[in-house]
C-alpha cells in the first residue's frame, strides 16, 4: 500500500510540475507575445490619423459661404475640447464605459461575446471598444471576418501604444457615422440640431450618442420611437457610470428637441460659387496645394467675401436683366484700400456655365478705359481746365503710314472747344485721342500697366477708346488707385487658411504699393466726379445723368461702351466697383435695349451696398487746390457764370484767369474773389461734415 502511496504521490507531484511549466510557459508565452506585440507597434510607429474631411470656406464675418463635398459625405473635425461634456459622457457610458482603464481591449466583454459565438457558431457577438471601431473607421471595412479581426486587433494596438486615451476617443467622435452622410460629432449636431458640437445640451447629446449602433434603426427623422428608446438606454447607462443622476435623466428623456425639419433638403450654404472657384484656383495654382488637400484635406479657408454685398450683387444682376434674354454679367466690388474682394458675379447661372466671367473673360473696356489716359495726362502738363477742339478729325501714326477716325457717339460734337473736365464727363472720343497723342501713347499704356491692367496693350491711338481687352477684376483693380490716393493693390480673396489641428499654413496680408502721386490721384478721382455732375453738360450730356437718381452721396466713375460690350466702374474711398454686360460670343449689342443693364446693375448695387455706412467725402491731400471754374471755359467762375463746379487742381495749375464769358461789358467785375469763394470754401467744409451723415 505504501508503494502505491508513493507512486500516486510521485504521480501527483509530477502533474504539479508539469502544470507549473505549462503556467510559466503560458506566461512566459504571454509575456513574449505582449512584449512583441509593443515592440511591433512601436517599430510600426504610430498609424496615420488622416481621414477625408470637408474643406469649408468663410465669409469675412465668420459665417459660411461653401464646403467641398467627397461622395455626398460631410465630415469635420473638431478638437475634443470643443465637443460638449455630455456627448463625451454619453459615448463612453454606452459604447465603452471602461474606456479609460483597459488598453484598448475589454477583456470581460471579449470573453463573453467570444462564449456567445461559439455557442451560436457565429460571430454577430461584438466586444468592440472605442479604439476598436476607431482602427475599424480608419483603417478596416466592416467585414466580419477572423482576418479583419486580427488586423483590427492589431491596429488597436499601434493606437494604444502611440496615442493618448483623448487624441483616441477625439479622433472616434470625428469619424464615427452617424447616418444621413454626417460623419463625426460636428457634422451630426449641425444636421440634426443646427449647431456646433460644442453647444449639445444632455437631451441632444444622448439622442446623438445612440445613432451609431444603428444610424438608420436609431435615426430621429426615420423612427422617432427607436431613437427615443435608445435615448433612454443611453441616459441609463449614463446614471449607471456616474455621469448623471436619475432626475437628470427623467428630465433629459422628457425634454423636447429641437430638429431641423426637411432634413431632405438640407443642403450646405452655397453662396458665390464663380468666388469660391476662383478662390480654390488660387489655393491650386498660387499656394501649390493639391487638389486632393483641398477637396478632402479639412482646411479652413478664410476669405475677404461681404455675404451681405455677394447678396446685392446677385439680387441685382438678376434684376435688371430680363430673363429672356442671353446678355451674360460679370461684377466685382473691392475695397480699394486694402483690395479685398469683397463680391463677384462671375454670369447669371453657374450651374448653366461656370465660366467666370469677371476673371477669366477678356473684353474691351471702351471708354471705361479713360481715366488712365487722363491721369497720364494731367501728369503731363494737362488740368482739368485744359482745352481741345471736339470736332471730327483723322489721325496718322505709325510713321504717318496708318490713319484713325474715331467718332463720338451717334455722331455729336461740340465743334468748340471743351474742357478736359467736361471731356471726361461727357465722354468725347475726340479730345481722349487727341490727348493720346499729343502726350504719346506710350504714356497711357504705362499708366494702365503701373495701375495693375495685366493684359498685353498696344501704344496707339484707339487704345484711348479701351479697344485692348481686359477683365473686370483688373478693371475695378486700376481704379483702386485713384481711390486710395495711388496705390495699386493686389485682389486679395483669402486673409488665411487653417488646417484641420487648427495651425494657420497661410496667411494673407494686404499688398499695396504707391505708384502714383496723391494729388495727382486725387484731382483726376474727384474729376471723376463730374459724370454724375450735370453742371458739365454741353453739346451732350453727362453719361451718368441717369442713374443720379439711385446715388445719395458723392461717387466717381465711368462707364463705357462699344459695340459689343457695356461697361460701368466706379467708387467711393471705400468700395469700388465695376460691372461689364454683353453677349459671350461678341454678338452685338442692341444699342437701345443693350446698353443700359451695366448702369442700372451698378448703381442699385452702390446705393444697396453704401446704405447705412458713413457718407466718406474725397478728402484733398496736401498740395492740391480747389477752386470754384466755369466748366466751359475752365476758368475762374464769377458770379455771371450761369454753370459753376467747385474743382481740384495739383497746386501750381490752378487758373488764375477770371471768366469773361458772360459778362456784359468788358469791365474786370469789383469783386475780384468770384462767387465769394472765402464763403463758398466754408460752405464746402460745411457740406463735407454733413457728407459723414448717413
Amino acid at each position: 500500500m505504501e508503494v502505491v502511496a508513493n507512486k500516486r504521490l510521485k504521480r501527483t507531484w509530477t502533474c504539479i510540475k508539469l502544470a507549473l511549466f505549462l503556467g510559466f510557459f503560458l506566461v512566459s508565452l504571454a509575456a513574449a507575445g505582449a512584449i512583441g506585440l509593443y515592440v511591433y507597434a512601436k517599430v510600426e510607429g504610430p498609424p496615420p490619423l488622416r481621414v477625408p474631411q470637408t474643406t469649408i470656406f468663410y465669409a469675412n464675418d465668420g459665417s459660411i459661404i461653401g464646403q467641398t463635398k467627397h461622395g455626398g459625405q460631410n465630415r469635420y473635425w473638431v478638437p475634443l475640447n470643443e465637443i460638449s461634456e455630455p456627448l463625451i459622457h454619453a459615448t463612453i457610458a454606452i459604447e465603452d464605459k471602461r474606456f479609460y482603464e483597459h488598453f484598448g481591449f475589454d477583456f470581460r466583454r471579449i470573453t463573453a461575446a467570444a462564449i456567445q459565438d461559439i455557442l451560436t457558431l457565429s460571430k454577430a457577438e461584438g466586444a468592440s471598444t472605442i479604439t476598436m471601431q476607431y482602427a475599424r473607421n480608419l483603417y478596416l471595412t466592416q467585414d466580419k471576418t477572423w482576418l479583419r479581426k486580427i488586423r483590427e486587433a492589431l491596429y488597436t494596438i499601434r493606437l494604444e501604444v502611440n496615442y493618448t486615451k483623448d487624441t483616441i476617443l477625439e479622433g472616434y467622435l470625428n469619424t464615427i457615422y452617424y447616418g444621413h452622410s454626417s460623419y463625426g460629432i460636428e457634422a451630426a449636431s449641425k444636421y440634426f440640431f443646427g449647431k456646433d458640437a460644442k453647444d449639445l445640451t444632455l437631451a441632444e447629446a444622448s439622442m446623438l450618442a445612440g445613432i451609431p449602433n444603428g444610424p438608420r434603426y436609431y435615426s430621429p427623422y426615420y423612427n422617432m420611437e427607436n431613437a427615443q428608446e435608445r435615448q433612454k438606454t443611453v441616459l441609463q447607462a449614463m446614471v449607471n457610470a456616474g455621469y448623471i443622476s436619475k432626475q437628470q435623466a427623467t428630465g433629459a428623456a422628457k425634454q423636447p428637441l429641437d430638429f431641423i425639419h426637411n432634413h431632405n433638403e438640407i443642403e450646405p450654404p452655397n453662396l458665390a460659387p464663380y468666388f469660391q472657384k476662383t478662390v480654390e484656383k488660387i489655393l491650386k495654382t498660387k499656394l501649390h496645394i493639391k487638389p486632393q488637400m483641398i477637396r478632402s484635406g479639412g482646411l479652413r479657408v478664410y476669405t475677404t467675401l461681404d455675404p451681405k454685398l455677394q447678396k446685392a450683387a446677385e439680387a441685382k444682376a438678376a434684376k435688371y436683366i430680363p430673363d429672356r434674354s442671353n446678355i451674360q454679367v460679370a461684377m466685382v466690388a473691392m475695397n480699394p484700400q486694402n483690395g479685398n474682394v469683397k463680391a463677384l458675379v462671375g454670369g447669371r447661372d453657374f450651374e448653366e456655365s461656370p465660366y467666370n466671367r469677371a476673371v477669366q473673360a477678356k473684353r474691351q473696356p471702351g471708354s471705361s478705359f479713360k481715366p488712365f489716359l487722363y491721369y497720364a495726362a494731367l501728369k503731363n502738363g494737362y488740368t482739368p481746365s485744359s482745352k481741345l477742339l471736339s470736332a471730327p478729325a483723322v489721325f496718322r501714326y505709325n510713321n504717318g503710314e496708318s490713319t484713325y477716325s474715331p467718332h463720338n457717339f451717334g455722331d455729336y460734337y461740340a465743334y468748340d472747344f471743351i474742357t478736359l473736365m467736361q471731356a471726361l464727363a461727357l465722354s468725347d472720343n475726340i479730345f481722349a485721342v487727341k490727348t493720346n497723342m499729343f502726350i504719346g501713347p506710350e504714356k497711357l499704356v504705362e499708366t494702365a500697366k503701373k495701375a495693375g491692367i495685366t493684359t498685353p496693350l498696344a501704344p496707339i491711338p484707339s487704345l484711348a477708346l479701351g479697344t485692348k481687352p481686359v477683365s473686370v477684376l483688373d478693371m475695378v483693380r486700376g481704379y483702386s488707385a485713384f481711390a486710395n490716393g495711388g496705390y495699386r493693390i493686389r485682389p486679395r480673396f483669402i486673409t488665411k487658411v487653417v488646417d484641420p489641428q487648427g495651425n494657420i499654413v497661410y496667411k494673407n496680408e494686404p499688398d499695396k504699393k504707391q505708384v502714383f502721386d496723391p494729388q495727382t490721384s486725387f484731382a483726376l478721382a474727384h474729376m471723376m466726379t463730374g459724370t454724375f455732375d450735370e453742371s458739365l453738360n454741353d453739346y451732350t450730356t453727362v453719361t451718368g445723368r441717369n442713374i443720379n437718381d439711385y446715388l445719395h452721396r458723392q461717387v466717381a466713375g465711368k462707364s463705357g461702351t462699344t459695340s459689343t460690350d457695356s461697361w460701368m466702374i466706379g467708387f467711393t474711398p471705400k468700395l469700388a466697383a465695376g460691372v461689364w454686360t454683353g453677349y459671350d460670343k461678341g454678338k452685338v449689342l442692341d444699342p437701345v435695349t443693350d446698353t443700359g443693364y451695366s448702369k442700372k446693375i451698378w448703381g442699385h448695387f452702390m446705393k444697396e451696398a453704401l446704405k447705412g455706412q458713413p457718407k466718406h467725402p474725397f478728402d484733398p491731400p496736401k498740395g492740391v487746390v480747389g477752386v470754384w471754374v466755369d466748366p466751359h471755359t475752365g476758368k475762374l467762375a464769377t458770379n455771371d457764370c450761369p454753370d459753376r463746379r467747385f474743382t481740384y487742381y495739383v497746386k501750381g495749375t490752378q487758373p488764375t484767369e477770371y471768366c469773361k464769358k458772360h459778362i456784359e461789358d468788358n469791365n474786370q467785375p469789383k469783386n475780384k474773389q468770384p462767387l465769394q469763394h472765402q464763403e463758398k470754401e466754408k460752405e464746402s467744409l460745411w457740406e463735407r461734415f454733413l457728407d459723414w451723415i448717413p
